[in-house]
Order: C-alpha cells, then sequence, then structure tokens
C-alpha cells in the first residue's frame, strides 16, 4: 500500500494567516478571541469571538471574484495557494487527473444566506444574487481550489459538523493510499461569525458567555469552563504519495498513517456520556496503523471547553489509550487561543500536530488554573513544551456523533 505524507501547510486563522506567524503565536499562547467586530452585537448574549487576523483578501482574489464568493471559499483558496507554495508542488506538471481536492465546511456560507434572505424580504426575489447558491454551497470550495490549480481527480466535500475537516484529511489520504492520486489538496474552511450563527450557537447554550473576558473564555479541561467560543478561518493540507515526494526532494512535515472513525449514534448534539464511540475511534487509528497505545507522545484534543465534551474526551482518550498510557501522554487542546473552528478545527489541528512532529513543540492549552476531578489527565498546561514527538493523535468530534482520530508519525 503507498503513503501519504504532508508537504505543504495553508493557515488562515484568528492567530495570523501566514504559517511562521500562526506557529509563532500558538507556541507562546497569544490569544486570538476577543469581541465581535463583524456585526453589532448589541441584545446578544455572546459578544465575543475568535475572528480571523493579518487576512488581506485582496492578496488571493480580485474584487470582482470576491464579491461573487463567500468568506469561507475566501479562506479556503488563500489557505491552498498557500500550502501549495509551501510545498513547492509544481501542479502544472504530471497528470492532473492524479490530483485532487476535499476542503470541506461544517455550515458552508450561513452569513451569505442570511443576508440574500434579508434581501429577499426587505427588497423582493428581483435582489437576490444569482450568485446567491454557488455562494453558499459547502463543495463550492473545494470546486474553486481545484478550477484554479488545474486538479481534476478526485473533488467533493465532507459535512461532519466540527469533524468536516478531519474527515476530509482522511478521505484524501485513503485515495494516495489506493493509489488513485499522487498529490491531494485536503482540509476546512468556517466562516459563521455572523448573527444568526452566533444566535444560533448561543441558543444551545453552547458558547461561552464570559464577555467580559474574553481572553480566558475559552479554557478547555479547566474547571470553570462554560462553552467555547465560536472561530473562523482555513487550513489545507498538501498530502502526497511518500515516494512521489522523495523523488522531488520535498520537505515533508510528518505522515498521516490512519483514521478512525465512528458515530455515538445517541443525540443530536450531546456527545456519549461514557466516551465509548470516541475511544472506539482512537483504537480503530491506532489498529490500522499497527501502532501501540505506549507509542503516542501527544494528542491535539477536541478539546471544546465545553463542561459535557472535555469530561467525555477525557473518559475516551482513558478507554482508548488505556488509563496509565493516557496518564503518561502530553494533551492540549489549541481551541484555547484558536477558539474553535467548526468545520475547519480539524484541518488546523491536523497542521498543528504535523508541526509538532516536524518541530518537536508541544503548544500549551492556555487559560488552564484550575483543575477538575473529571479532567485529570496532561494537558500540558499554560506553557508550551519542547518534547521529541514521534507518533500523535488529532481527535475531531462534530454534532450529530460523529467522531474521527487521525495518527500522525515522524518519518
Amino acid at each position: 500500500m503507498y503513503r501519504t505524507v504532508i508537504t505543504g501547510i495553508g493557515v488562515v486563522s484568528p492567530l495570523g494567516s501566514d504559517l511562521d506567524t500562526f506557529w509563532s503565536n500558538l507556541i507562546t499562547g497569544v490569544n486570538g478571541i476577543g469581541q465581535i467586530s463583524r456585526f453589532d452585537t448589541t441584545n446578544f448574549p455572546v459578544t465575543i469571538a475568535a475572528e480571523v487576523q493579518g487576512f488581506n483578501v485582496d492578496e488571493f482574489i480580485d474584487r470582482k471574484e470576491q464579491r461573487r464568493t463567500d468568506a469561507f471559499s475566501h479562506y479556503a483558496i488563500a489557505a491552498a495557494r498557500m500550502a501549495i507554495a509551501d510545498s513547492g508542488f509544481d501542479t502544472s506538471a504530471g497528470d492532473p487527473f492524479r490530483h485532487g481536492c476535499i476542503i470541506s465546511s461544517g455550515i458552508g456560507g450561513i452569513v451569505t444566506t442570511e443576508n440574500e434572505i434579508l434581501k429577499l424580504q426587505e427588497r423582493g426575489p428581483s435582489r437576490v444574487s444569482p450568485f446567491c447558491i454557488p455562494q453558499i454551497l459547502v463543495n463550492m470550495p473545494s470546486g474553486l481550489v481545484a478550477i484554479e490549480h488545474n486538479l481534476k481527480g478526485a473533488n467533493f466535500a465532507v459535512v461532519s459538523a466540527c469533524a468536516s475537516g478531519l474527515h476530509s484529511i482522511g478521505d484524501a489520504m485513503h485515495i494516495i493510499k489506493r493509489g488513485e492520486a499522487d498529490m491531494m489538496l485536503a482540509g476546512g474552511c468556517e466562516a459563521s461569525i455572523g448573527p444568526i450563527g452566533v444566535a444560533g450557537f448561543a441558543a444551545l447554550h453552547a458558547l461561552s458567555r464570559r464577555n467580559d473576558d474574553p481572553a480566558a473564555a475559552s479554557r478547555p479541561f479547566d474547571k470553570d469552563r462554560d462553552g467555547f467560543v465560536i472561530g473562523e478561518g482555513g487550513t489545507v493540507l498538501v498530502l502526497e504519495e511518500y515516494e512521489h515526494a522523495k523523488k522531488r526532494s520535498a520537505k515533508i512535515y510528518a505522515e498521516i498513517v490512519s483514521i478512525g472513525q465512528t458515530c455515538d449514534a445517541f443525540h443530536m448534539t450531546a456527545p456519549s456520556d461514557d466516551g465509548s464511540g470516541f475511544a472506539r475511534a482512537i483504537k480503530h487509528a491506532l489498529d490500522a496503523a499497527e501502532v501501540n497505545a505506549s507509542e503516542v507522545d501527544y494528542i491535539n484534543a477536541h478539546g471544546t471547553s465545553t463542561p459535557m465534551n472535555d469530561r467525555t474526551e477525557t473518559k475516551a482518550i482513558k478507554v482508548g489509550l488505556g488509563e496509565d498510557n493516557a496518564r503518561k501522554t502530553m494533551i492540549s487542546s489549541t481551541k484555547s487561543m484558536l477558539g474553535h473552528m467548526l468545520g475547519a478545527a480539524g484541518a488546523i489541528e491536523s497542521a498543528v500536530c504535523a508541526l509538532a512532529v516536524k518541530n518537536g513543540v508541544i503548544p500549551p492549552t492556555i487559560n488552564y488554573t484550575t483543575p477538575d476531578p473529571d479532567c485529570d489527565l496532561d494537558y500540558v498546561p499554560n506553557t508550551a513544551r519542547e518534547a521529541e514527538v514521534n507518533v500523535c493523535l488529532n481527535n475531531s468530534l462534530g454534532f450529530g456523533g460523529h467522531n474521527a482520530c487521525a495518527l500522525f508519525k515522524k518519518v
């Protein structure tokens, strides 16, 4: 079977929109959360979010095309271009039918949807944009990136809420492993910081209401956590067949070896309290990679900062790795700094795993001040840690009970 390695990373995020800035801010514990600037939050119960920082869309998309596309597509287009540049992969060379793309979103163009509905109600159907439908489609970022880079291989989007980005990377990995592609772009994008997005998640009581202290609002695994902070952005990875990458002397961040995928089949929004579904996903990832649980050095946790998720994920890690191995494994939630980027979360956290393997640094879980008896593992609190990372896992969970766990290794 063929092997899949990561040779390029592109990031648009609340901690910066180039790879060096993003990584530097992440490992120094910079917080990307603040007051919402996109719309008037008067009368909203939640007024904080993790908005994209340092991103100039004009550098990537001309003004005419910007008007025809939603922000979630902008993030994907930019991240894909940066990932290709980082990889040095020449998309004009080789067989375009062996180059593919899977870029996904959990929600898609929700801000465009809201704006166009307002136009319809206030000004009538003739004022609705002719680009409304392509703007909001979840598959459109993947299609637009393929058009720009002439990628004629497998191309689609995965929708599994907050597991979408990681499922996309897993699917792309399998396509390469089956010998169907030499290169796949894979990742996720999201731009849901708008009135209906914030109001909807707030109505679920899923969001932190620490409006007066946004820097401390996202606090995964901490006893005083009260919900997640909505984030946005996009991340795209260049996944490449190992021998193909080696032949062109490509820089390799890490190998993605396997993905475990299960469903809780329990509840629309809540994880199964015993963590059994996610524990099985962890075990599947280990078994498929033929890796022993004792070999796992680091886990980038889903770690949303909601009371139930963090408790359940801790249980799942203990069951999936075994209690003794779980206690020896370093775990961190970068959502403490990035907020929850929803459908892009699994993609940016895969990038974090690849960078941790490459650079030997574990990002911290910031805002960890009060231990929770139900969350009693090593969450790398507040300060990054230098450590050799040979094997790491990336955890992603999504509304609907979707679970994914990917395993990355040093090459």
